[in-house]
């Protein structure tokens, strides 16, 4: 009994404090390789696209099969396996920031903030669609691969970011 309750402890002190970006990231790495060899590429785009179909499919009924996206690219199906990836990370973000007690609902104070939020998260949508990869997957699995278009990808992430970051901060200071 006490030691599982010392194991206890120690898991929660884990989540309390930060983790180094080396081992972290090697971590990663390592079960990159393994879900790679065992089952394929990571992708969370892919689960998350599913679940909007599975979504637009309980709306839309047979209507959905009128979009050829729906019916000839990612016909909707709940067994798709990369749901389960997704659902997961989400979930163990969750857990892990309730343990860290970093957990906060947070919303805009203003609808300026409401329609950068969501231009950007439409735009997110439509790179990830445009290039039918995910940030998560360019980052852990094109790059480490030493691809072109992880690299590539990467820098466009990055100078998005930036850019999305300077005009929502003169914004804000506006």
């Amino acid at each position: 009994m006490l030691e599982h309750l010392i194991v206890g402890v120690s898991i929660l002190d884990f989540f309390k404090r930060t983790l180094d970006p080396v081992i972290a990231l090697s971590i990663i790495a390592v079960l990159d390789i393994f879900l790679f060899v065992s089952i394929g590429a990571w992708t969370v785009g892919g689960g998350e696209t599913m679940m909007t179909g599975l979504m637009a499919q309980a709306v839309m009924g047979d209507e959905l099969s009128r979009l050829p996206f729906w019916n000839l690219v990612f016909e909707p199906d709940a067994g798709y396996w990369k749901i389960y990836i997704s659902l997961g990370m989400l979930f163990g973000a969750f857990v892990g920031a309730i343990l860290s007690k970093e957990f906060r609902i947070r919303f805009p104070r203003r609808l300026s903030e409401w329609v950068l939020i969501s231009i950007g998260g439409l735009m997110m949508g439509i790179g990830i669609r445009l290039a039918f990869v995910c940030n998560v997957s360019t980052f852990f699995g094109l790059t480490p691969e030493i691809n072109l278009g992880g690299y590539l990808a990467i820098s466009g992430i990055i100078a998005g970011a930036w850019t999305g970051s300077m005009i929502y901060k003169r914004i804000l200071e506006g």
